[in-house]
């Protein structure tokens, strides 16, 4: 198909994004059909969100060998749990609002290679110390991820996709946590050793790296190049991401920013996100996300220990304290991977409705049902019969179906829309921080709670929790599906 690739001076570059998606002639059905250098792009992208779900819930796997070769206390463990959240934390700020200076594709880059080498570092780790602070590397990369990922998908696309494509990649922490949850049943059950946790960062590592080498071939973020005044570049970008005809000829004329969108510096860029043309937007992309954090991250990394702590009178193991440590992650490994099987089925969900139900009207809607699935999971705790285990199996299979095909997926989308291209990567670094100040709390807390007030309390705590998320979510609701990321 012959496309026209001459951009007049009224376009803007989403503009031209938008004109060269394909529509199937007399028919309603979209059809997805994007160049091959677009498709690589997402596909680069979907990586960051599957190791964040496989890497940060395998935590719930590992923790117990790790503590039970390093004799770590309820503190350390505590610490270590939460120390890849608080990397996320300072990652999705610190390194991810880089972009907004040096740009996408060298973050892109950059957070992938430090991945790498901090699971090297995990994996050969000889104190505890260590794994602290490559754990908290690992967070850093992660961190940086969930701008980044989440721009170079949205600012490459047409309008009509980027809900669909950004939740696709989202979609995959979900294969990460289960896939993470699957190699822990398999490595736990062919090594039977302590040192079995490092295997599983080992298998971590070999698709990290193949994945640093590929975004070396994807090009810059033509919206970010064009707000820096850099139009040649801009042109080249945009032209090798639409091109499908090697002969066509491609010119763009330089679109003025819009009044009062100056340049910022990195910390100026943050002091605007509260300034009261962008607070309630700020509020909106933050506050649910943190609220939301607070369970997905306490059900995600607990759901073994909660299970095993349900479960143990069911569970029947003999030998040393290494053998039943390893048996019982095992038996509660494989429920887990039943209930977080849930997640897949949400999130696509969540793509399937995302643009004809709207990104405001789910997120409520999953707070509400992840409330739900929790009441039901907490009252689970006080029977005493058969029926338990079903109860507490089906209130944490709806809060994950819930979760993902509402806030879990909605938050993350939201954040990277509702701002301006100049400080876009900056508020959704922000309100990922905020978000995994959140996770932070939970991961770090969780443990020490369910020990002094217990399980049944902690978890109407979360339902709690979660109604705030859904009224938040009603006060500010600001919707942005369908419309083009320039104008929102």
């Amino acid at each position: 198909m012959n496309q026209n690739l001459d951009i007049q001076c009224q376009k803007t570059i989403q503009n031209y994004i938008d004109d060269t998606s394909i529509w199937e002639k007399g028919s309603n059905r979209f059809c997805l059909s994007m160049t091959k250098v677009q498709w690589r792009i997402w596909l680069l992208a979907t990586f960051g969100k599957f190791f964040e779900g496989m890497i940060v819930f395998m935590m719930g796997l590992t923790l117990p060998l790790i503590t039970l070769q390093f004799h770590l206390t309820e503190f350390q463990k505590g610490t270590l749990s939460s120390s890849i959240l608080f990397g996320i934390l300072i990652g999705a700020s610190a390194l991810g609002g880089l972009s907004d200076l040096y740009g996408r594709k060298k973050m892109f880059i950059i957070e992938m290679a430090l991945l790498s080498v901090c699971l090297v570092g995990m994996a050969c780790s000889q104190s505890y110390l260590t794994i602290l602070l490559f754990n908290f590397g690992i967070g850093l990369a992660l961190g940086c991820d969930y701008p980044t990922a989440h721009l170079m998908i949205s600012e490459s696309i047409p309008t009509k996709n980027r809900g669909k494509l950004v939740l696709g990649a989202f979609a995959f922490q979900s294969v990460g946590v289960l896939l993470g949850i699957l190699t822990g049943i398999i490595v736990l059950t062919y090594a039977d050793d302590i040192n079995a946790w490092r295997l599983m960062y080992i298998l971590a590592l070999v698709p990290s790296l193949a994945i640093t080498v590929a975004r070396f071939f994807i090009p810059e973020s033509a919206h970010w190049l064009m707000s820096k005044k850099r139009e040649k570049e801009a042109e080249k970008s945009l032209k090798r991401l639409l091109n499908r005809d090697p002969q066509s000829n491609m010119t763009l004329t330089v679109v003025p920013c819009p009044e009062g969108e100056e340049n910022h510096s990195w910390l100026g860029g943050y002091k605007k996100l509260f300034k009261q043309k962008y607070r309630a937007k700020t509020i909106l992309a933050s506050a649910p996300w943190f609220i939301q954090d607070l369970g997905t991250y306490g059900i995600g990394i607990f759901t073994p220990v909660i299970l095993a702590s349900v479960l143990d009178p069911h569970v029947v193991v003999a030998g040393d304290a290494l053998h039943s440590t390893i048996a019982s992650i095992v038996y509660s490994a494989k429920g887990t991977a039943l209930i977080d099987s849930l997640l897949i089925i949400g999130v696509i969900c969540a793509i399937i409705y995302s643009e004809s139900i709207g990104r405001m009207k789910l997120q409520i809607y999953g707070f509400i049902g992840c409330a739900v699935g929790l009441a039901l999971a907490a009252l689970s705790i006080k029977l005493n019969n058969d029926y338990q285990i079903y109860l507490l199996f089906l209130g944490f299979m709806l809060f994950n179906f819930m979760n993902n095909l509402g806030p879990n997926a909605q938050t993350y989308l939201i954040s990277g829309e509702v701002f301006p291209v100049k400080i876009r990567a900056k508020g959704a670094g922000f309100a990922a921080s905020i978000a995994k100040l959140g996770a932070i709390l939970t991961a770090f807390l969780f443990p020490i709670l369910m020990h002094e007030i217990g399980v049944f309390n902690l978890l109407l705590c979360l339902v709690a929790t979660s109604l705030f998320g859904a009224w938040v979510t009603y006060k500010y609701r600001f919707e942005t599906s369908g419309k083009n990321i320039e104008n929102i």
